[in-house]
């Protein structure tokens, strides 16, 4: 199975807000990653809208020909903003305003009803959904109990592992948790601090379907340029998992 690569271009939106004007246009960063072999486009609307507006997403469904993945809160006022929009994929992730990323999974356990309630929502509306989760078993479980089509494993605290320590104990979590996930019936991606350092035991995990990555990549391309930062990525997993 090919490994898809979906490419986050929240931080080309940061750029922008930060002058508060229109440049750079993420829309035009999704368009050369998508020419450069992005299998689909990820987006975060936060609920403070730091980077990601509503008008960017209403341009990139019309224009892309990849699917595109919102992640966004499990909150009615996020439903209201993305569900009109009729995304590919929604991806539930847990959101607080003061992180400057986000922080750890969602807590699939102790939010199952909400949770229950947003999924059914957004399966009425045609919308595939996935769940933002630690690598923990009884998550996954959760996962497959409340009918998401797809788990997104958090690769956050093996990425971000000191360098020369043994990343042994967390690379199991995240096998063991995409085996299971995989025998439930659900599809698998992983991502979060996945760089060009680290991507390859990830990779190589065979329940994985897609890697979500975002930040390395639009921190590459500042210094080589948007194609070829997707081009690495792209050949850093072929190289995980050849044909």
């Amino acid at each position: 199975m090919d490994l898809r690569l979906g490419v986050n271009i929240d931080h080309v939106a940061t750029l922008r807000q930060a002058r508060g004007g229109h440049e750079p246009e993420p829309v035009a960063a999704a368009l050369l990653a998508q020419s450069a072999g992005a299998d689909g486009i990820t987006v975060h609307l936060r609920g403070d809208r730091r980077h990601i507006q509503e008008r960017d997403l209403r341009v990139l469904k019309e224009v892309l020909a990849v699917p595109l993945n919102v992640e966004c809160a499990a909150t009615p006022e996020a439903m209201t903003a993305v569900i009109p929009m009729k995304p590919a994929w929604v991806t539930l992730v847990p959101e607080s305003r003061e992180e400057l990323t986000t922080q750890g999974g969602l807590d699939a356990i102790f939010l199952q009803g909400m949770l229950r309630t947003v999924l059914r929502e957004l399966r009425g509306a045609g919308i595939r959904t996935s769940l933002f989760l630690d690598p923990v078993l009884d998550q996954v479980k959760m996962a497959a109990k409340l009918e998401a089509d797809a788990v997104e494993l958090n690769t956050g605290l093996y990425s971000d592992l000191p360098m020369g320590s043994d990343p042994a104990l967390e690379l199991g979590r995240l096998r063991d948790a995409a085996r299971m996930a995989s025998r439930l019936g659900l599809r698998v991606l992983a991502g979060h601090g996945l760089s060009l350092q680290n991507v390859e035991p990830v990779a190589a995990i065979p329940e994985v379907e897609e890697l979500n990555i975002g930040h390395s990549i639009i921190g590459r391309a500042v210094l080589v340029g948007l194609g070829p930062a997707v081009a690495e990525m792209r050949a850093a997993i072929a190289q995980a998992r050849p044909r």
